[in-house]
């Protein structure tokens, strides 16, 4: 990840939330004959264990169909990427107040965006694979009112779908997160960026996230 020391996230706490929220990932292989291949998967990153100082940061979770032939070529302990992608939108360079001053401006595009890199490991034995898809269903059905769980589905059934998957363990070594919020920009420049995004309705939740830094800003300030 090209990554500017001003654009850094470096707060694994906040990262971690954000590949919560999102809740998926783009899992980025690389074949024996250098052909990449990404399949858009649900994931849970299970940070239990982690060792940061040890560069060590648990698991991340996930699983793929048996017949997607990205995973056909992968093998255990090869490295792979996941990338997550958070919220994103279009800055236009009319919102800059230094447009009207010197008029050098040009578009950009603020996001959020994590890539989290380590070896692989499959899952095929049928209790870990239950366990593991139990896990990534509990985290998307426990808010719910009436959360649905794997046990409420005949066992035969649910047999048969794990024949027709692959648990995927991310050992990850790597972390890299980036908020790319116009931090490069002045205060007033800044504050355009988020009144335009609101005023369009081209991010609100990047326009949320600027606001928030504004004020975090300006707050120091004080």
């Amino acid at each position: 990840m090209y990554l500017p020391a001003h654009f850094g996230l470096d707060d694994l706490d906040a990262v971690a939330a954000l590949v919560d929220h999102v809740g998926s990932a783009d899992l980025v292989t690389v074949a024996a004959s250098g052909e990449p291949a990404s399949t858009l998967v649900p994931v849970l990153w299970d940070r239990s264990g982690s060792d940061t100082e040890a560069g060590r940061h648990s698991r991340l979770l996930a699983h793929v169909a048996t017949m997607n032939p990205q995973w056909a070529e992968v093998v255990d302990g090869q490295r792979v990427l996941a990338i997550v992608h958070g919220a994103q939108a279009y800055v236009s360079p009319a919102w800059y107040a230094s447009k009207a001053q010197h008029g050098r401006v040009v578009p950009t595009w603020n996001y959020f965006s994590v890539h989290l890199s380590g070896t692989v490991e499959l899952v095929d034995d049928p209790d870990e694979l239950r366990h593991l898809v139990s896990l990534l269903t509990d985290r998307h059905e426990h808010e719910r009112p009436d959360p649905w769980s794997v046990d409420d589905a005949p066992a035969a059934f649910i047999a048969g779908q794990l024949r027709a998957i692959r648990g995927v363990i991310v050992h990850i070594d790597r972390v890299e997160a980036k908020a790319k919020l116009s931090q490069n920009r002045s205060l007033a420049d800044r504050v355009g960026v988020v009144s335009g995004l609101l005023a369009e309705g081209g991010g609100p939740e990047v326009a949320d996230a600027m606001a928030s830094m504004i004020r975090d800003d300006t707050a120091d300030d004080e």
